[in-house]
């Protein structure tokens, strides 16, 4: 059977990646008051981070509508048999929940199945990629979609932020409010754990951040894919790059750029690692 892999842009797939994979990938809308950009469709990583620094406008986010999955689904269903969605965490966003009313939307023309992936960033873009692959294993729809829900616990997330500053802003801060007291001058590390983000760390520097970014990784056993995501720090993330080099390929480490839909919430300087693996 053909099969086709629907994202959204929390994934933060890289474009050069998705076109490779032909993974189609939905925007979430970014606004700047009465302005609505889709992400990295109208505006920038660039133009949105040095916006999100210097403009008095405070911007906020809103998952792409049930018509635009609606539409992006018609289109697949014309060349394939199914089609296969997977979102961020509905804990953390409703595109999840937006792209179920949109698969009611569309006519019975093939197969649409929803996943809920539990997580966001990389990590939701390296299920989408396992997805590929399992996708092309001639299983049926099913048979796919129970394999890659299969999948979800072995892709695990640490982060490093420089603040929580914006996450308390955009509302979607959940059980890392704990934090919010004591972080005048430490830098939170988080996780997700069944779909929200939790506090994990806190260190008084970025460099011992960036050392527990890398002994995240260190100790795991049959890597099967990682990831660095940066937003403002291209330059760590080629450094972490590098160290890492000496746990799993450097040639195979995907990086990739935290966008505009999740860098609301986020805030500059966060450096995120993903991988797919046995803790």
């Amino acid at each position: 059977m053909v099969f086709k892999i629907v994202t959204d842009s929390t994934a933060d797939l890289p474009p050069e990646l998705a076109k490779e994979l032909n993974i189609t990938v939905v925007p979430v809308y970014v606004r700047f008051g009465d302005k609505v950009y889709r992400d990295r469709v109208d505006i920038s990583e660039d133009e949105f981070y040095q916006r999100l620094l210097h403009d008095p406008i405070y911007p906020n986010t809103t998952q792409p509508t049930p018509q635009d999955f609606a539409d992006v689904y018609r289109k697949l269903s014309r060349e394939a048999e199914g089609i296969i969605s997977i979102h961020i965490s509905s804990k953390l966003s409703g595109t999840y929940n937006s792209a179920l009313q949109g698969k009611e939307l569309v006519e019975k023309r093939c197969h649409i199945e929803v996943i809920d992936s539990r997580v966001l960033t990389m990590s939701l873009g390296l299920l989408v990629i396992a997805a590929t692959t399992i996708a092309k294993s001639g299983k049926s729809i099913q048979q796919v979609v129970e394999e890659v829900e299969q999948t979800i616990p072995s892709i695990h997330l640490l982060a490093l932020l420089d603040t929580l500053k914006y996450l308390a802003k955009g509302g979607r801060i959940g059980k890392v409010k704990t934090l919010l007291g004591s972080l005048l001058s430490v830098k939170p590390m988080l996780a997700i754990e069944d779909g929200e983000l939790v506090p994990v760390s806190q260190v008084r520097t970025r460099a011992k951040g960036i050392d527990k970014l890398f002994d995240f990784v260190k100790n795991v056993t049959n890597i099967q894919d990682l990831a660095i995501v940066y937003n403002t720090t291209p330059d760590e993330a080629l450094a972490l790059a590098g160290r890492m080099g000496s746990i799993f390929p450097k040639e195979q480490i995907r990086l990739a750029r935290l966008g505009p839909a999740l860098g609301v919430h986020a805030g500059p300087g966060v450096l995120f690692v993903a991988f797919r693996g046995r803790v």
